[in-house]
């Protein structure tokens, strides 16, 4: 069934995207999850994504918000990008997190770069749809995760090379992206002021994989730890400039790509969780029939009702994020709020989903791995908590941070 409130250029990016999570997606989960392992780098899938010029897109097309230029039109991407996110996610999120394309490694790129960046690391080598190729993005340590002002990773200048040093971890597409943008710091006494980023290239001396993890949901997605050894990278690499108030302006603006990221992997949430919802629906009418009346019955009926009311809740706090970047205008809270509600909405929905379906949940491989993938998801891109803190900063005047 289509939205009839899309309008019919959404509703056909709608259709493409369930094709593709139908046809492709969906099988190349299923496939991961028979091997448990990530789905590799020659899979036919990613051939076929790119095929369809979606990869490229996907490069080319993440630009940041922010205040309109005289006589800007509205865009339609964040909310294309939100719609896209919800349905593949439906099929299989971990099959559309390994999906060749820049990942959160574009956005960065794409706001701090200069020209010779952008089109040496967005452009070129997502030119070949015979050849998939991937991005990402690494802040996370071991001791630095949702508070990024205690990144390690050391940068020292030497030369006309930024030497790096530290690692990183839990890096989505990690060990097979062509590039990887790494924040380091040249100070750490500086807390985020003394933030860089770094665009390192695969095969760079120094800078190399460590295990791939074995986790929990999202099994056709690899995710990597990295570590730099004297890694020296080219000072055309770094992004954002050198002086500490331009880098500094630089790397809030890298951050604020979040505001698109957040509302999107909160719309991945509310997809898995709609997926975990159908499921459950159609049991539940195949045991009841037509017409439920026992008190058991209208019970489970109610649950059901009340966690589709979240996701629906879920969803518009997606979009009305998204509405207000493609208006270029700030909308910093309206993601922390998709952010904060759609990952509990959705592990709601598929707790819910597992308890109705009982001993056939736990052994349907739809239902089981929407409950494990889902829980993610209230963790990475800013977790729950703080997230609420952002709001918290927001919504009663203090001011942010760093």
């Amino acid at each position: 069934m289509i939205d009839t409130t899309l309008d019919a250029g959404f509703r056909n990016v709608l259709l493409i995207m369930r094709q593709v999570g139908r046809d492709l997606l969906r099988p190349a989960g299923l496939e991961a999850e028979a091997t448990g392992e990530p789905l590799p780098v020659d899979h036919p899938l990613f051939v076929s994504w790119n095929r369809m010029g979606l990869s490229l897109g996907l490069a080319q097309g993440r630009r940041g918000g922010g205040e309109a230029a005289p006589g800007q039109a509205p865009s339609r991407m964040a909310r294309s990008a939100i719609l896209a996110a919800e349905e593949l996610a439906f099929w299989d999120q971990g099959a559309l997190l390994a999906l060749p394309g820049p990942g959160l490694g574009g956005p960065p790129i794409q706001l701090l770069g200069n020209e010779d960046q952008r089109r040496r690391f967005l452009e070129e080598p997502f030119r070949d749809p015979e050849r998939p190729a991937w991005g990402a993005y690494a802040t996370t340590e071991s001791a630095a995760g949702s508070d990024v002002a205690r990144i390690r990773t050391a940068a020292r200048r030497d030369g006309d090379h930024y030497v790096l040093h530290g690692d990183k971890m839990f890096i989505t597409n990690g060990a097979r992206a062509s590039w990887v943008v790494v924040f380091a710091t040249v100070d750490a006494s500086l807390g985020r002021a003394g933030h860089r980023a770094f665009v390192v290239e695969r095969g760079t001396p120094g800078f190399g994989v460590g295990r791939i993890e074995k986790k929990m949901g999202l099994t056709a997605s690899e995710t990597a730890g990295l570590f730099l050894e004297d890694c020296r990278v080219p000072v055309e690499n770094l992004l954002g400039g050198e002086r500490g108030e331009e880098a500094k302006a630089g790397f809030k603006t890298a951050m604020a790509t979040f505001d698109l990221t957040r509302p999107m992997v909160a719309a991945m949430a509310v997809g898995i969780g709609r997926s975990a919802w159908e499921r459950a629906r159609d049991l539940a009418r195949e045991a009841f029939g037509a017409a439920p009346y026992a008190a058991r019955e209208l019970g489970v009926l109610d649950r059901l009702a009340t966690a589709r009311r979240r996701l629906d809740a879920a969803r518009l706090l997606c979009w009305r994020a998204a509405w207000r970047m493609d208006h270029h205008e700030r909308n910093t809270v309206e993601a922390s709020m998709a952010k904060v509600h759609a990952p509990a909405a959705a592990l709601a929905a598929t707790s819910a989903a597992l308890d109705v379906c009982g001993l056939a949940g736990v052994v349907d491989p739809r239902v089981e791995r929407c409950y494990r993938d889902v829980k993610v998801f209230d963790i990475f891109e800013g977790t729950g908590e703080v997230q609420r803190i952002v709001l918290a900063r927001r919504l009663f005047g203090y001011p942010s941070e760093g």
